[in-house]
């Protein structure tokens, strides 16, 4: 890369003097929109860039979100008088399953990536995130695996308990018989890897995608968010994942994790799920708040007061959040001590979020608010949020919660929170970027009157609750008798539920309504200083015409000129020479340009790989093993198509003229490259839900007297520290590989490659053959159970590791994996050293640590 410093705005390269020339100009523009242009026809579904992708995930998240609601409804004309039979007691349990499930799973999350997926790369000045097969891979497993779930209902098959799905009810086949825990826990792994898959692409496009200057301190506000939330999600969702294992596993396999007859403990279930459950409170809460920095300042037309505050309470508020979980089990049991440390965090939680409220009170309070539909909704968030935050202050004390548990007053908390916190913002945030989305301004008349809709009705609807279960209502009934008191405050719930649903109604008419005979809006229509609103209108699948050099958090407002410099290729990337999507990578810290990454085009294999995975699980789920087995290979085989077409390709050219005098290399590897942060992060990921499963462990160690039992003689102590010792013997030859590479001994480098792939074979056999030799039997006792799956879980991540190695060899022998283009081996690498602390965890774990006790 030229030294050339990239931020001295005297400085221009010769080719920037053809800028001022229309033509030239045209001549730019046409190939940019040629490269980033959409495919048209059928093809139009293998489009992976961000406009297209963000779109059809948020339209599919709404469109759950709206038969959530539906359930939703029939919840409250189920209620609305006693002794009702409107649905029976079975259906009713699947619906009210269902409506959790989907609002938390397939909505409150998903719309959170899926508004990301749209708006980050034109808030960075990035014309797309790094991994955008990713993104769309990841939104056709959300699609299919939503699907498969919410189909179930269709079919009476629908799980039926609730949303939480508590063992051993759920367990236990003569509890729950049928499909419908099983497609619970299969559906929502497969949804799981699409958020994780966004987690990934979010967190390396906040960090690595960014314009140059753009330091951290200058980002904004709703990239903070979007890395926190995003890293709660990677530590979040994993221990669920484990929890999902263990729990399928005894459902599939009578592996007793839940039975304590046979050592095993239903509690193990939810502190699993509730480590995931309460930082997913925030997971919702936060992407909202992140709108909210965004609008607020744009109608207060000032920048945000106390920037430097609001990202370490966001950063303050996702710390305290994973200390929290039991906040949902005082009446679990658990010591005094537990009950007094987890009340004194959840109530230590409100001190960073009521900060952040404040901060956007305190910069409307010295602003000149414009007021707007999205300021009413905005205003509307704060009204309904301060009371589900007072109420969620008072259910923190145990006391108080031993009363409420497991009443309406909780439900009437969840919903201030959830809607409050969460849909409030989030129709806020659709009146304010429908111009980026669709170019035309949605409806004043219709926004203000979908807005008083939903705020009556939301307080009609839930208000109420807060009396109901104080006077005794249980939640997840399904019909309740007379003359409890009862009847007035469900009938006033059940009509406000169907005004909220009015007023939601009339914002998705609002969106979908006819548009034709309207004028485009005027370009920044709300007068924002952020970088978003660069586009004009309507927008260009290029996001913006030249990536722009940034020195301030409000470029629009506070650089001189900087629309006119985009808009007329003044800064990088003006042109697609090499008929090439492009984008620029950039330092993380502080912003300074050290790539012109390539990022891929159009494609079909992202979603034949996720059709080829998704009927891995949905084939799972009624037990068809050998159609699983070969379901596995095909996805297999896609994800290496996929791979092997679309990453670390090799360019034509080391370096390239990005303007103003910068040239930077077309292909970087190690730390530098984006894959090498991706494999990071994607590993951190990995291992927390490895830990879960570790966690598992230690939980019945501390729980049982005599752990492992004295009848367990396995897995003994021989074969385990074979393994380690060959998995630490593959970790060396993939280092060792990686190092022979890089000096040029390209035959020294395959070999090692090769022989590592077989030595990490042969360790994950040696593994698993330590519990087999010693005959633990996983269904008599919970000790062999964990152990055989550490073992299976370590044993399954040698072979991938393996696969990785092979994969790496492949490249190399077919020209593609070269001493100089070495980003595969980098990644492969960086795997093993995962893949080594997990082995020595495991053998640790399931051979050293019985001996120490």
């Amino acid at each position: 890369m030229s030294e050339i410093p990239f931020d001295n705005p005297a400085i221009t390269g010769a080719s920037d003097r053809d800028q001022e020339d229309p033509a030239v100009r045209r001549e730019q523009e046409d190939r940019l929109r040629t490269v980033w242009a959409a495919p048209k026809g059928w093809r139009y579904w293998s489009a992976v860039n961000n406009t297209e992708v963000g779109i059809w995930y948020t339209a599919t998240s709404f469109a759950f979100m709206l038969f959530a609601g539906v359930l939703g409804l029939m919840i409250r004309s189920q209620l609305a008088v006693p002794e009702n039979d409107f649905l029976t007691a079975s259906f009713y349990n699947q619906v009210y399953t269902l409506h959790g499930t989907v609002m938390m799973f397939l909505f409150a999350v998903p719309i959170f990536e899926a508004v990301a997926i749209i708006l980050l790369p034109q808030m960075l000045g990035a014309r797309d995130l790094p991994f955008p097969r990713l993104s769309a891979f990841g939104y056709w497993c959300f699609l299919i695996g939503g699907v498969f779930v919410c189909g179930s209902i269709f079919f009476d098959s629908a799980p039926e308990g609730g949303w939480f799905m508590y063992p051993p009810l759920t367990t236990q086949e003569r509890f729950s018989p049928g499909y419908g825990p099983d497609i619970w826990l299969l559906g929502l792994s497969f949804i799981e890897v699409a958020s994780i898959a966004a987690a990934v692409e979010l967190i390396v496009g906040t960090l690595k995608c960014r314009p140059p200057g753009m330091r951290l301190n200058l980002m904004p506000l709703y990239g903070w968010y979007v890395l926190v939330v995003a890293g709660m999600i990677l530590f979040a969702f994993p221990p669920l994942i484990a929890g999902d294992i263990l729990f399928e596993l005894e459902r599939l396999f009578n592996w007793p994790f839940f039975d304590p007859t046979r050592g095993g403990d239903p509690m193990l279930w939810q502190h699993l799920f509730w480590i995931f459950g309460h930082p997913e409170v925030y997971i919702v809460f936060l992407p909202a708040i992140a709108l909210l920095a965004m609008i607020v300042p744009t109608f207060a037309q000032r920048p945000i007061l106390g920037y430097s505050w609001i990202v370490l309470a966001a950063v303050g508020t996702g710390f305290l959040s994973f200390g929290l979980w039991v906040h949902h089990m005082y009446a679990t049991g658990l010591p005094s001590i537990s009950l007094g440390f987890f009340s004194a965090a959840s109530e230590a939680v409100a001190i960073p979020t009521g900060v952040q409220i404040f901060v956007f009170l305190a910069t409307l309070l010295t602003g000149r608010v414009i007021y707007s539909v999205p300021m009413l909704f905005v205003s509307g968030f704060l009204a309904i949020f301060v009371i589900g935050g007072l109420t969620g202050v008072m259910i923190a004390l145990a006391p108080f919660d031993w009363q409420a548990h497991d009443t309406y007053f909780i439900v009437a908390h969840l919903h201030y929170v959830l809607i409050g916190g969460m849909l409030f913002p989030v129709v806020a945030g659709v009146y304010y970027y429908w111009p980026l989305i669709g170019g035309r301004k949605m409806s004043d008349r219709f926004g203000k009157i979908a807005f008083w809709l939903m705020f009556v009705g939301f307080n009609v609807a839930f208000m109420p609750m807060h009396w109901s279960g104080l006077m005794g209502m249980p939640r997840r009934v399904w019909t309740y008798p007379e003359a409890l008191g009862l009847e007035i405050p469900n009938l006033i719930s059940t009509i406000g539920a169907f005004v909220f649903a009015a007023g939601f109604l009339v914002v998705v008419g609002d969106v979908l309504r006819p548009r034709g005979k309207e004028p485009y809006a005027k370009r920044n229509p709300w007068n924002a200083g952020t970088l978003e609103w660069l586009g004009e209108m309507p927008g260009e699948n290029w996001g913006v015409r030249s990536i722009p050099l940034v020195r301030t958090r409000y470029p629009i407002w506070d650089q001189p000129n900087f629309i006119d410099d985009v808009d007329k290729g003044r800064f990088y990337l003006p042109d697609a020479v090499e008929m090439k999507r492009e984008t620029i990578v950039t330092s993380v810290l502080d912003g300074r340009p050290i790539q012109c990454l390539r990022v891929p085009g159009p494609t079909f294999m992202t979603f034949w790989a996720a059709i080829f995975l998704g009927a891995v699980f949905i084939l799972a789920t009624f037990h068809y093993w050998y159609a699983t087995i070969a379901a596995m290979v095909l996805a297999t085989a896609a994800i290496i198509v996929w791979l092997w077409r679309g990453t670390a390709v090799v360019p034509e050219k080391m370096e390239k003229d990005v303007g103003r005098g910068l040239s930077l290399p077309l292909y970087t590897s190690g730390p530098h490259s984006v894959g090498w942060w991706a494999m990071f992060i994607t590993m951190v990921g990995d291992g927390t839900a490895f830990a879960g499963l570790a966690f598992g462990y230690y939980f019945f160690f501390t729980i049982h007297a005599d752990f492992p039992p004295p009848v367990s003689e396995g897995p003994g102590l021989l074969w385990p520290l074979v393994s380690l010792g060959l998995f630490a013997a593959a970790w060396i030859g993939a280092q060792a590989a990686l190092v022979a590479n890089s000096r040029a001994h390209v035959g020294l480098s395959r070999l090692l490659m090769g022989g590592a792939a077989a030595i990490s074979l042969a360790a994950a056999a040696a593994l698993v053959w330590a519990p087999y030799a010693t005959n633990m039997d996983p269904t008599v006792h919970v000790h062999p159970a964990i152990v055989w799956t550490l073992v299976i879980w370590t044993a399954a991540h040698g072979a991938v590791g393996a696969l990785m190695l092979a994969y790496c060899l492949a490249r190399s022998l077919a020209g593609k994996l070269t001493p100089v283009f070495d980003i595969d081996i980098h990644n492969v690498a960086l795997y093993w050293h995962f893949m080594a602390a997990t082995a020595l965890a495991t053998v640790v774990t399931i051979s050293l640590f019985p001996l120490l006790v």
